[in-house]
């Protein structure tokens, strides 16, 4: 195995094999087909997002949950953490899980900011990627189309240099990530009090990770956001599925009318916050073992 992920001392968050390699970490389980998850992007995100997923296909699938960079068993070191960086990172992952599994296309499952990362991957390499699932997606709330500059960026010009300035910085991560603040955002996302207590605890450990605030300081300051996702999703030639609830901050969905209509797409909405198969797992698994089912193309 290549070099592995430098000074990275995060706790453990699924019961599985660590991965490791040129600064990436991650988990594996399982065996059949490969199945790649990709947690989300925010304050503590970790491969503890993807639990529920992980635990029911190892069953038939070797499932790999990677952590992204700047986040989980990932380097954290401080550097430029963009669209660029995360998307990379998905093709090192795709790579290594072929050299593991075979050249087979890869099916993936990508949540809320993580979709649009997965997105871009296979538009740029859609002969390595099979399946798409995305889930609470980012870039399609309003119905004005963003279709800027490949490769653009929503960030907000100065912010992150603001957030980041080492007079502040890691005083106002330790404040966003206190527990209390940590469980207000979960519920929001969730959209009710009735959170995951594993993955409440999961994030906190997480958070106290050397390191840990430099990746979400971008995701503030919005650098992590692409300005030309529509473009992306529009260009997928892959199946795409798509699920999101209807609770908490992550519900509007009006952009997604323009891309639901596509041969290729397919769209869920549940019941239930940002996290469905943490609320529904049943009826998710039932929708995502339809989609794995169907052809890999339209």
């Amino acid at each position: 195995m290549a070099r592995g992920r430098p000074g990275v001392s995060a706790p453990r968050v699924l019961d599985a094999e660590l991965v490791a390699f040129d600064g990436l970490g991650g988990y594996v389980a399982g065996s059949g087909p490969p199945l790649l998850l990709v947690h989300s992007v925010n304050a503590t995100g970790s491969a503890a997002e993807v639990q529920p997923l992980f635990d029911h296909y190892r069953a038939s699938r070797t499932v790999f949950a990677m952590d992204l960079p700047g986040f989980g068993q990932s380097d954290r070191s401080d550097r430029a953490y963009t669209p660029r960086l995360m998307t990379d990172a998905l093709h090192a992952m795709a790579a290594f899980i072929a050299r593991r599994c075979g050249p087979a296309p890869l099916d993936a499952m990508a949540l809320s900011l993580s979709c649009e990362f997965l997105a871009r991957a296979a538009s740029e390499q859609p002969t390595r990627w099979g399946r798409l699932a995305l889930v609470s997606p980012t870039g399609l709330n309003g119905t004005k189309p963003r279709r800027g500059p490949p490769g653009s960026t929503r960030a907000v010009p100065g912010l992150h240099r603001i957030l980041a300035a080492p007079l502040w910085s890691q005083g106002l991560f330790e404040a966003l990530t206190r527990p209390g603040v940590v469980r207000y955002f979960l519920e929001r996302t969730w959209g009710s009090k009735a959170i995951d207590e594993r993955m409440w605890a999961s994030a906190l450990s997480n958070a106290r990770v050397p390191g840990a605030r430099h990746a979400p300081l971008y995701f503030l300051g919005a650098g992590l956001f692409s300005a030309d996702i529509h473009t992306v999703y529009e260009s997928l030639t892959q199946r795409v599925w798509v699920s999101h609830g209807v609770r908490g901050d992550f519900t509007d969905y009006r952009g997604l009318s323009m891309l639901a209509a596509r041969p290729n797409w397919r769209v869920s909405v549940m019941q239930t916050g940002a996290l469905p198969y943490f609320e529904q797992p049943e009826r998710f698994f039932a929708d995502f073992d339809t989609w794995l089912a169907t052809e890999l193309t339209s």
